[in-house]
């Protein structure tokens, strides 16, 4: 960032003296105002609650322009991204500020797949959960535990430990969470594959079983790995943020990853697409197609409590861009499959052509978001809907690591310390016990 040519002047209606703001200018973006000493100039904080108006930092990694409905990698357009590398060179290049050359993917891509298989003992710890817990609860503890499995990459003021500890979390996550899933089914644990893609080697040590082979197929490896790649990272995003927080205090990368883990999991924001199709099979049940009209009617009425989930975003005031392609890979997926006439995707896209010419929805920009159509992909690929939001976790655990990177080697790095704005009692005497 640079310093801009001009200031901001914060002036007072009640006589006080005003005082000057610089301010920075970002490669693209608006421009910040930095009230770092306004504390300590003014006896004053800002009030902004969500952060909404508020840089918590500064980063290259994630842009979004949400009026324009524009997402950058490292500055590259995420629709290049996704349709010209895989989720391994995506990964590559939000680690490293640049793409990978041939030689460079072929080497990361080696390290993450000789990695991918965990301590045995980990399975001892994940057999300690109920079956029925919610993939989340017992991911969020898996990632935590890791820590006490690999001690020694946790030193976080040395590159080299930060290095190992980014790598063995991209490739140990996968298997993770399909052990996770198999763990729930009853079915013994899958071993992952070196000779498979990332993408590839999680849906083998998915839906593999001893009692049968199980071939990848290419179009599904495909989408998934375009779902990884959609996810990888989202600029500074609640789970983001919770990372570089938690990070801030100096834990180590599993404990930070964990909490933004932990944080995903809430139906704001990496459960929507949980939230999603399980609003789509509830609209299929009672009437499907025939219905979507009336339903979007309730969605109006404020007083229906009626909710439509998979549109509208916190920043993206424009169509979501991931949207667009997790819906070329929805086609190709239910085609493969023989599902072109899927009636959850029939639903799917009734409601987006009503929502794009409904002026409520319109002039409110409720575009469909990424998760609208993602959750319908991994329901045809077979993936149960609890799963939906670990796999989010897997593939943004990327961008976590990347963004916790960033954070410790700015020099300007702080732990995370908010303000409020303070709304109880004054102060006041405790009384004695008999006048209470």
């Amino acid at each position: 960032m640079k310093l801009s040519d001009h200031k901001a002047t914060l002036s007072f209606s009640n006589g006080e003296p005003s005082v000057e703001l610089p301010m920075y200018e970002g490669s693209i973006g608006p421009e910040v105002l930095d009230i770092r000493k306004l504390y300590n100039e003014t006896g004053k904080f800002t009030y902004d609650p969500g952060f909404l108006s508020t840089a918590s930092c500064k980063s290259s990694i994630t842009f979004i322009d949400g009026a324009k409905g524009e997402l950058l990698y490292r500055g590259y357009p995420i629709e290049q991204l996704a349709r010209k590398c895989n989720y391994l060179e995506v990964s590559y290049l939000l680690l490293n500020g640049e793409l990978p050359n041939a030689a460079q993917k072929a080497e990361f891509e080696k390290v993450v797949m000789e990695h991918t298989m965990l301590h045995e003992q980990i399975h001892f710890f994940l057999r300690g959960f109920r079956r029925d817990a919610h993939p989340m609860a017992v991911l969020t503890g898996l990632v935590g535990a890791l820590s006490s499995f690999y001690q020694d990459s946790i030193d976080i003021t040395n590159p080299e430990h930060r290095h190992i500890s980014a790598m063995r979390l991209i490739s140990k996550m996968p298997t993770l969470v399909a052990m996770t899933y198999k763990f729930s089914k009853g079915q013994p644990f899958v071993y992952p594959r070196n000779d498979l893609s990332y993408a590839g080697n999680f849906l083998h040590m998915m839906f593999a079983t001893p009692c049968s082979e199980y071939k990848v197929n290419p179009v599904i490896e495909r989408a998934l790995d375009r779902i990884f790649t959609l996810h990888a990272d989202h600029e500074q995003n609640a789970s983001t943020s919770t990372v570089r927080l938690c990070g801030s205090s100096g834990t180590n990368p599993f404990a930070a990853i964990a909490a933004g883990v932990a944080c995903l999991w809430g139906p704001a924001h990496g459960g929507a697409n949980e939230a999603c199709l399980t609003m789509l099979e509830e609209l299929k049940a009672n009437g499907g197609v025939a219905k979507a009209g009336e339903f979007m009617e309730k969605v109006k009425d404020k007083t229906s409590g009626v909710r439509l989930m998979g549109f509208g975003h916190r920043v993206y005031k424009n169509y979501d861009p991931r949207a667009k392609l997790m819906q070329e890979a929805c086609h190709e997926v239910l085609a493969e499959l023989g599902l072109e006439n899927d009636p959850l995707f029939k639903l799917a896209k009734e409601l987006e052509r009503i929502a794009l010419e409904d002026d409520y929805f319109v002039q409110r920009k409720l575009y469909p978001n990424v998760d609208f159509y993602s959750g319908i992909v991994q329901r045809a690929i077979g993936i149960p809907t609890p799963l939906f939001t670990a796999i989010f976790a897997l593939a943004r655990t990327v961008g976590w690591i990347a963004q916790w990177n960033e954070m410790l080697g700015d020099p300007e790095h702080k732990i995370g310390r908010p303000r409020q704005l303070y709304t109880g009692a004054p102060k006041r005497d405790v009384p004695d016990l008999s006048a209470r």
